[in-house]
């Protein structure tokens, strides 16, 4: 069972991927520096780093659904 905690949602617009807003400085509206397929290779269980460029906090990935980010702690935290 995935811990909602390790969970953040994102959209696809064309190829852009975005959060409506980062799970640590809730900066709205960040488009992520994750390519279509970086997403294929989370879905594929391969881990990958994430650096928000707003605030160059890090996560990493573990996988990936849909609508779902999976990372390997906590993003709920911080709200």
């Amino acid at each position: 069972m995935i811990p909602f905690e390790n969970t953040w949602p994102y959209e696809r617009i064309g190829t852009d991927l975005y959060v409506q807003s980062c799970p640590f400085c809730q900066r709205e509206h960040v488009i992520l520096p994750l390519k279509p397929r970086d997403m294929e290779d989370l879905r594929d269980g391969v881990k990958k780093l994430l650096v928000f460029p707003c605030c160059h906090s890090r996560l990493t990935l573990v996988g990936a659904d849909q609508d779902y980010l999976l990372a390997g702690r906590s993003m709920r935290q911080y709200r």
